[in-house]
């Protein structure tokens, strides 16, 4: 039996102040009828990243994705603008692309329908008898977008409001940084048979560093000095101070000693994840795909000047190599989670102080869902 509602103690539970405040129920991780309510009212209405400008540099270059179930690609049309296009054919709904490339026209591969990079239907063969057929009002639904620091951010929903206004504490927090000015050097793939929100919470908190990544993370940034500021705004920051003070770093122009030293995880809600440290960001873009399963990739971002760097092959190397040791450690971590939460007497937990992010998110969370 599904369900579409959380019983009325847990919602309260969850809504108390930080330091009395439960997590969610189990069931707002596995139950396949709030999962249908959370892809509809949180996933279909949030905006969610889907590409890095870089990635499609040139006309004609493009980058399938997933939006809330809707198949679309990134496009860069021969005018230079970079949209987001539905990649369902106007026709009988086959998909006109798949995986990434560079075309000047997107050919269906049943019916041979054809459309350019802006989405325009420019050849529909053999149609010369359909009365009133209109090739003008037949081309690849846009799907609304915007460009958010070199992320290409999208949503389902023409209703929702800019991405951009709802962002901005979030852009002034990271300006020196110029995020912008990043490009995408290396991508690790991965699938889990996890709840993205299982992710995400991980992601956020600082806290697990004493166990689960106690010889990686933790001697570097102890879980006890992390921060996380208020915000009124849909996003969420965690700051974990570097714990040595005095070690010496290389320069970066425009960048604070402490932005230099210090790990920041940051997410826009629902889905926009960010790990930066000094020229370094990690972009971890989460394709939830079922209350049960996700796909992820994390690419690893650095400034367009870093590559004439002599040894700019031995750092992407090297961030690499930390990347997938860490998140080793998270799967490990994750999966045990996700055994105990589809366990039969699991309830809701406690929060600790240091979840604060988590505690942040459940309350945006809650609002969407109409909790």
């Amino acid at each position: 039996m599904t369900r579409t509602f959380l019983a009325a103690e847990d919602v309260s539970a969850c809504r108390l102040p930080l330091k009395e405040a439960a997590t969610l129920p189990p069931v707002a991780y596995t139950d396949e009828g709030i999962w249908e309510r959370e892809r509809t009212r949180v996933l279909a209405r949030g905006w969610l990243p889907l590409a890095r400008v870089d990635q499609v540099p040139g006309a004609g270059d493009y980058l399938s994705a997933d939006l809330a179930g809707e198949p679309v690609m990134v496009v860069r049309g021969d005018d230079g603008t970079v949209r987001v296009l539905s990649r369902v054919c106007r026709h009988r709904s086959a998909l006109v692309a798949e995986g990434h490339g560079c075309r000047k026209l997107f050919t269906c591969p049943y019916h041979a329908w054809s459309y350019d990079t802006k989405g325009n239907l420019v050849r529909a063969p053999l149609m010369e008898g359909a009365e009133g057929f209109d090739p003008a009002g037949l081309g690849l639904r846009e799907i609304r977008s915007e460009i958010w620091e070199g992320f290409v951010m999208a949503t389902l929903d023409e209703e929702a409001p800019a991405f951009a206004p709802q962002v901005s504490g979030l852009a002034d927090y990271f300006e020196n940084y110029r995020l912008g000015d990043f490009h995408v050097a290396r991508t690790l793939d991965y699938s889990h048979d996890w709840n993205w929100k299982v992710l995400a919470e991980n992601f956020m908190e600082a806290y697990h560093h004493i166990a689960t990544h106690s010889a990686t993370l933790e001697p570097g940034f102890h879980a006890r000095d992390s921060q996380v500021p208020d915000t009124d705004q849909p996003w969420s920051i965690l700051h974990m101070p570097a714990a040595d003070r005095e070690a010496p770093q290389p320069p970066v122009p425009g960048l604070e000693d402490w932005q230099l030293r210090d790990l920041v995880a940051a997410i826009a809600f629902p889905g926009l994840l960010l790990a930066v440290q000094g020229p370094f960001v990690a972009w971890y873009q989460m394709v939830p795909l079922a209350p049960g399963r996700l796909d992820l990739k994390i690419h690893l971002c650095f400034p367009y000047w870093m590559q004439g760097m002599e040894e700019y092959g031995a750092i992407v190397d090297g961030a690499e190599a930390s990347m997938r040791a860490v998140h080793e450690e998270d799967i490990a971590a994750n999966d045990l989670v996700w055994t105990g939460l589809k366990a039969p007497l699991s309830r809701a937990g406690r929060l600790s102080p240091l979840e604060k992010s988590i505690w942040q998110m459940n309350q945006w969370w809650l609002d969407q869902m109409g909790f």
